[in-house]
């Protein structure tokens, strides 16, 4: 028997896992409107000492127009739970984008729970992630898990794949990859990175979180759940609170083979319907309804990330390729003493990332916010 049999019985053992189509709404008025609301709203900020926030990766411009149309129409159903009518067809509707079954999505900010489900099933539980880099699966597995295999990020600070394939044994759980990668922001050459996920799923069960995939022009291209369509054992992760701008909703979901989706999923314990919310549920469905606003983001957060690499290049600073929507470089100096050099003049960056502690991570913001914190990560950086 195969190691990735082998894994795939411990996950299955019985029981063991013990608003699309809407018309189009005008936003010429809309988006005027919350622009000038949110310049007022930086200028107030910074008059008033409060720092510009450019430390969670969080979208800078907005969600959807529909989506503020959505929760209004939802807060009618606050009183009322989530029902399962509900949940199936906003699994439908990301089944449909996805080219997936509908059984195959688990809706929801499922990263913690599946990494404790995993480890728990497992029993002596190996995953194997890039480091530094987004730990929340692993992190939740801590508590049942037996190991935890950690790879360095290559020269190019990208997933290493050939360390990543050489950590995989016949006791690995998981291999949980984020592409593009967090906090480096670096994107996997497409040739390379669909060889390693055919490889390492003939092995083991591949999670690829795509976060910040949307941000690429050619996600489609790109995503892992092509190889999920295609019957590999591969587990693709979204989160609607980057691009999308819901990361104040905490909704998600992840796509699935479709035995492990349905184990998973199985006594509703990961995914369920009354693990949602009105307004959530809600919202994700208009968000993802609107590809032309998802588009928009993209073009503006790219016009605003390239004013960083200028600058970077004018300073001669290395960074990493950026393909998300923040950059990641290298100041020179101690992490502590330039992000609180930041702070001090009313820019917060990210915390400090193990391994790379002169680095820093900043979110790319609107036009108003870039203007500022251009100037003043020109200002701190020539200081030193």
């Amino acid at each position: 028997m195969s190691a990735i049999d082998k894994n795939r019985r411990r996950l299955l053992q019985a029981g063991a896992l013990g608003a699309a189509g809407a018309a189009a709404v005008p936003v010429a008025g809309w988006a005027s409107a919350l622009q000038s609301r949110r310049s007022a709203s930086v200028a107030a900020a910074v008059a008033e000492g409060a720092p510009i926030r450019l430390d969670l990766n969080e979208s800078a411009f907005g969600p959807s127009p529909r989506v503020e149309t959505a929760i209004r129409e939802a807060c009618g159903q606050i009183p009322r739970y989530v029902g399962a009518d509900q949940t199936l067809a906003l699994q439908r509707q990301i089944a449909a984008l996805e080219g997936v079954e509908p059984e195959q999505v688990i809706l929801g900010e499922v990263l913690e729970a599946l990494g404790q489900r995993l480890a728990m099933i497992a029993g002596d539980a190996e995953f194997v992630y890039s480091v530094p880099g987004y730990t929340a699966l692993v992190d939740a597995a801590g508590p049942f898990m037996s190991q935890a295999i950690e790879v360095p990020l290559n020269d190019r600070l990208e997933n290493d794949l050939p360390a990543l394939l050489a950590a995989i044994s016949d006791r690995t759980t998981a291999v949980f990859v984020v592409n593009p990668h967090n906090p480096s922001g670096t994107v996997s050459e497409r040739g390379a990175f669909d060889a390693f996920v055919r490889t390492a799923a003939r092995e083991t069960l591949v999670i690829v979180d795509e976060a910040y995939l949307d941000y690429l022009d050619d996600a489609a291209a790109r995503s892992a759940v092509r190889w999920l369509r295609a019957g590999h054992d591969v587990m693709v992760f979204r989160t609607l609170g980057k691009i999308h701008a819901l990361a104040g909703l905490q909704i998600g979901y992840a796509l699935a083979p479709l035995d492990l989706a349905l184990g998973l999923q199985k006594h509703g314990v990961i995914g369920a319907a009354h693990a949602q919310n009105q307004l959530s549920i809600a919202a994700a469905s208009a968000s993802l309804a609107d590809p032309a606003h998802i588009a928009d983001v993209r073009a503006r957060t790219l016009v605003e990330r390239s004013k960083y690499v200028r600058l970077l290049e004018q300073l001669k600073l290395r960074y990493a390729e950026p393909a998300g929507n923040f950059v990641f470089f290298d100041s020179g100096h101690p992490h502590a003493e330039v992000a609180g050099a930041l702070l001090a003049k009313g820019i917060k960056v990210a915390r400090e990332f193990p391994r790379y502690q002169t680095w820093i991570r900043i979110t790319v913001g609107t036009p108003e916010q870039s203007e500022i914190a251009l100037r003043v990560v020109r200002e701190v950086l020539e200081s030193r």
